[in-house]
């Protein structure tokens, strides 16, 4: 610990040194052209300090205008301009974000000595872009190299320069966090390019041409900050949303689990009426969006059985006063499942499924094809799978033959739909009698699918049309008198 708070200080008193001599550097070597053209000089000023407020954080580091001002300093007017661009930057943004000492210290160190020594070495190898004796070099490809290879010295140094930092300041390893610095470099090359092409453009043109270069690229920067905050806030809401989506989809799970530990038979039913329902689904046609809420309101059909007590859920025969309860689950199913956002479609499937084609069924009593499609197919499903299964309520579970035929029993009695007691069938004849049998709930439920697909707001949402949200508050009897009266309307 001693050790490491030692090292800290020598570091501190380090970057002091090479600040402190570095300003009395740049006071004592700067020539007198290198604050000239005055117009320049406060326009790479101006931008170095701006930049800080159009600086936005991402992934790979900051994106900010402020480095492109400092190569600019660099290549166009000299070391001690460079520095003050880059000691003006880093106390604008050190100040604003309350750095502790060691970070606004490394900082001001960092960007004052590295453009300095890089506005030394540009000077040396090309002289100063506003002498008459160097134009011809200034105004060449040549200088544009060597200001991007000076930047790229100056990117290394300031790498060293952190990675020195964070070696004394938390004791990672050197190279390590060189390494990690690596995934920055595209976006310091580009910073590099965009720079080396504006100072030839203000070589070449003049100041009209940097200026309204220097415009067009913080608007791009504004824009590009814009985008990327937006995109972080989407992402976390998306986080956000995915959490909330998993806690619902949980606590439905749960609650099937919880239902199956009470009545072991809900969990292999509702595995197995999903398998079949998806099958009966496919087989008259549906689209695979009408196909998935089959199989989830056939895994959910039976959730509203969870209010029931039970005296209610394991009774052979009921009483009378427990029948209102018992015809009640629909409805307590198709609220719990119509919460979730995108569900409305398997809510509603679930809320008529006891419905009977002669209206002799709750708790709508909706007659023939004002029930949803999904909603006799459940029927049709539900009431094979409970007739064959080993654990039947009956006792003993009818063999698939006979079970067929009690389904055209009640199709003709008016319980089920015809048509698809006959599409039923033949699916059974293909797959195999008891094919729905071997399913399971979790693999049916695919829960980490789902959560995906309902956090992701730019997945295909299940919820149904319009009209069928209204018909899924309408949960009581519908009158005969009004059925007759719409239908007479229809056929009028």
């Amino acid at each position: 610990m001693f050790a490491r708070k030692l090292d800290r200080y020598l570091l501190w008193a380090a970057e002091a040194l090479l600040l402190a001599g570095t300003v009395v550097a740049a006071v004592r070597l700067a020539g007198p052209t290198e604050w000239h053209p005055a117009p320049l000089v406060a326009l790479l000023l101006v931008l170095a300090l701006i930049g800080q407020f159009f600086s936005v954080e991402i992934r790979s580091g900051q994106l900010s205008a402020s480095p492109i001002a400092i190569v600019l300093a660099m290549g166009l007017l000299g070391p001690a301009p460079a520095a003050a661009c880059g000691l003006a930057a880093m106390a604008l943004k050190s100040s604003l974000r309350r750095l502790a000492f060691g970070p606004w210290l490394n900082n001001l160190a960092t960007f004052t000595v590295i453009p300095f020594a890089g506005g030394l070495l540009v000077r040396e190898l090309v002289a100063n872009a506003h002498d008459a004796q160097s134009q011809g070099l200034a105004n060449s490809v040549t200088f544009g190299l060597v200001l991007f290879a000076v930047f790229l010295a100056a990117t290394a140094l300031n790498f060293v320069f952190f990675a020195l930092d964070v070696r004394v300041e938390e004791g990672r390893p050197i190279g390590r966090v060189v390494r990690e610095l690596m995934a920055l470099m595209p976006g310091e090359l580009a910073t590099g390019v965009i720079a080396t092409v504006l100072a030839l453009a203000y070589t070449d043109v003049g100041l009209p041409m940097l200026l309204g270069s220097i415009a067009v690229l913080l608007v791009f920067q504004y824009l590009t900050v814009a985008l990327l905050r937006s995109e972080d806030r989407a992402e976390q809401l998306l986080a956000r949303s995915t959490q909330l989506v998993r806690l619902q989809l949980g606590v439905l799970s749960t609650l099937v689990k919880a239902l199956d530990k009470r009545d072991p038979t809900t969990g292999r039913h509702a595995a197995a009426v999903a398998r079949y329902a998806q099958a009966l689904a496919r087989e008259v046609g549906c689209s695979e969006e009408d196909r998935d809420v089959a199989r989830v309101a056939g895994l959910l059909h039976e959730i509203g059985k969870f209010t029931w007590p039970d005296r209610v859920l394991h009774a052979e025969v009921l009483d009378e006063a427990d029948l209102p309860l018992m015809r009640s689950h629909p409805q307590e199913g198709a609220t719990l499942v119509g919460a979730l956002d995108g569900y409305g479609a398997a809510a509603e499937a679930i809320l008529h499924h006891h419905e009977r084609i002669d209206g002799r069924g709750y708790p709508a009593a909706l007659i023939g094809n004002e029930i949803p499609l999904i909603s006799r197919i459940l029927a049709v499903c539900s009431t094979y799978d409970t007739i064959t299964a080993r654990e039947s309520y009956r006792g003993s579970a009818m063999a698939p033959e006979e079970a067929m035929t009690e389904l055209r029993n009640a199709a003709r009695n008016g319980q089920l739909d015809g048509e698809l007691v006959e599409r039923f069938i033949a699916v059974l004849e293909r797959e195999g009698a008891t094919f729905g049998q071997e399913a399971d709930f979790e693999a049916q439920f695919e829960f980490e699918r789902r959560v995906r697909k309902m956090a992701d707001p730019r997945s295909t949402d299940l919820a149904p049309g319009p009209g069928r949200a209204a018909r899924l508050r309408h949960l009581g009897r519908r009158p005969r008198a009004s059925r007759e009266a719409d239908e007479a309307a229809r056929t009028s």
